[in-house]
């Protein structure tokens, strides 16, 4: 076994250049989280995509982060943090100049899935690098900053990609990552100290297998389900039967391996336990709206890209001004009161949303915009704090990891849950309507500017279209609704973590403890 303290001060000596490097990289990694969503309706004719594709397109890069995620730790310990990261920062750029030059669904899929695949570990292994070379008392603010990079990443892509879409093309939302990736290269090269690794624990195959068996089989059910008729289909069915027998798997090799996949001790930690689900959470609701609101602004309201990322800035500025107040706000009230106040600035944001209508205009966006970014923005930083109290030292690198894992996971369960219910409640709402129509009404015919076109094939296309925009909202609405109340359902578990213990305010600077 390799002796960590050696390369550890040098990374303390090195802390402030490390940190700007790190971030850098975990926010091209957030960043393309989303920053495709805006440039979706314009890269489904470029490269001939269903709607059900382009949620391939948006889940392909997601999944696979969520798979290779656990990996990362043992690959980590066994080659070292620094060359992961780099070959990583390497791995993910190559790829996102594969996605730039795509020109079809399945090579838009497959470049994707390598963009996920390689810039797993920045996350995690980023975060960890951050709670190994600051000392305890600046661990809040040193997290609050970090988790800058990792919210402002979703928040930023749909004006970022909005901008590159107007402006130049949406191939570019892929190209800028090459920048950002030298930089970030150059950055860990340099400063970060070699780490030789050779720390790993045994490789538990079958946990990982199980596991990931179970979270391709999963998201794979969710993104096939709605083309295929859900539970009418033989091939759902199989892909459920492979998720319920991959976590049965995984969680009885966790529970009796004399090395599990993920050390045992994670699960006896209550505060790591309830921040890991609040995570998942946190995921399935912040990126399912990053990635519901542009596609409606597009194709409800007539917004143009650029229109929808100007009116996902305010989204941005509530986020920052969060993050300036988080430090504060953690010292004066505690992690769990601060995490309590960035949830109900949530489920009020959402509240909001579920009165969305045709008619509005986008006062409405920005404002449900700034309050969910201001709530987002107090959620990251209590929930890294809270979750490493009562953990011990030696599994803060399988923790964050774990932890990274559950908010990937739910971001992809919770986009393919939302387009499928989206699809699903406006199917039924157009149903619905359409059984209430009758074209012989004044109402309606006074609502066509030709008298007597809903006699004839035009004219009833016209009103057919105002039904379906009309049921798409309802779809959309309904959503909200229900994300409303399991944002409202999460609070419980504020109530179970423990809070860390108060610490003086410390700047953050560069001199080693």
């Amino acid at each position: 076994m390799t002796d960590t303290s050696d390369f550890l001060e040098k990374d303390k000596a090195n802390r402030i250049p490390i940190t700007g490097a790190l971030m850098l990289a975990t926010l091209m990694h957030t960043l393309d989280s989303t920053i495709a969503n805006v440039a979706l309706p314009n890269m489904q004719g470029s490269i001939s995509a269903s709607p059900e594709q382009l949620t391939w397109v948006l889940t392909s890069y997601i999944l696979a982060t969520a798979v290779m995620t656990p990996l990362c730790g043992w690959l980590a310990m066994k080659f070292g943090r620094k060359r992961m990261i780099v070959l990583s920062i390497i791995g993910f750029t190559a790829a996102s100049m594969l996605c730039g030059i795509a020109t079809s669904v399945p090579e838009m899929v497959l470049f994707r899935t390598l963009q996920g695949l390689a810039g797993a570990s920045l996350m995690p292994l980023s975060q960890s690098v951050m709670l190994d070379t600051y000392p305890q008392e600046q661990i809040p603010r040193v997290m609050s900053l970090w988790s800058s990079a990792v919210i402002l990443g979703p928040i930023l892509g749909p004006i970022v990609g909005g901008w590159i879409t107007e402006h130049l093309d949406w191939r570019w939302v892929f190209f800028i990552n090459l920048p950002l990736g030298i930089i970030a290269v150059l950055g860990v090269s340099n400063f970060m100290a070699d780490d030789p690794g050779g720390r790993q624990r045994p490789f538990d195959v079958i946990g990982f297998s199980a596991l990931t068996a179970f979270v391709v089989g999963l998201q794979v059910m969710l993104d096939r389900g709605p083309g295929q008729d859900w539970w009418e289909s033989p091939e759902i069915w199989a892909w459920l039967a492979l998720a319920l027998a991959g976590l049965w798997v995984f969680l009885v090799q966790s529970a009796t391996a004399r090395h599990p996949f993920f050390h045992r001790d994670l699960a006896r930690d209550g505060n790591f336990v309830g921040t890991t689900i609040f995570s998942f959470f946190v995921g399935v609701l912040l990126f399912s709206t990053t990635a519901l609101l542009p596609v409606m602004m597009q194709n409800l309201l007539g917004y143009s890209a650029m229109q929808t990322g100007e009116a996902s800035v305010s989204r941005g500025l509530g986020t920052l001004i969060s993050f300036l107040m988080v430090p504060f706000l953690i010292q004066k009230l505690g992690a769990r009161r601060v995490l309590f106040i960035g949830t109900v600035l949530s489920i009020a944001s959402l509240w909001a949303m579920a009165g969305f209508d045709l008619s509005m205009t986008d006062w409405p966006i920005v404002v449900s915009g700034f309050v969910q970014g201001a709530g987002t923005g107090l959620l990251f930083a209590p929930l890294s704090t809270l979750a490493y109290v009562t953990l011990n030292p030696a599994h803060r690198v399988e923790g964050t990891i774990l932890s990274t894992m559950a908010r990937s996971l739910g971001s992809a369960i919770g986009i393919s849950l939302v387009q499928a219910m989206v699809l699903r409640n406006s199917a039924l709402a157009h149903s619905e309507l359409s059984s209430r129509m009758d074209p012989t009404s004044p109402m309606l015919n006074d609502m066509i500017a030709i008298p007597g076109a809903l006699t004839t094939p035009e004219g009833l296309a016209q009103l057919n279209g105002e039904v379906t925009r009309q049921a798409m909202m309802i779809g959309y609405v309904d959503i909200f609704s229900w994300m409303t109340l399991i944002t409202l359902a999460m609070i419980p578990l504020i109530l179970i973590l423990r809070p860390p213990p108060r610490a003086p305010m410390a700047k953050i600077d560069g001199t080693p403890d």
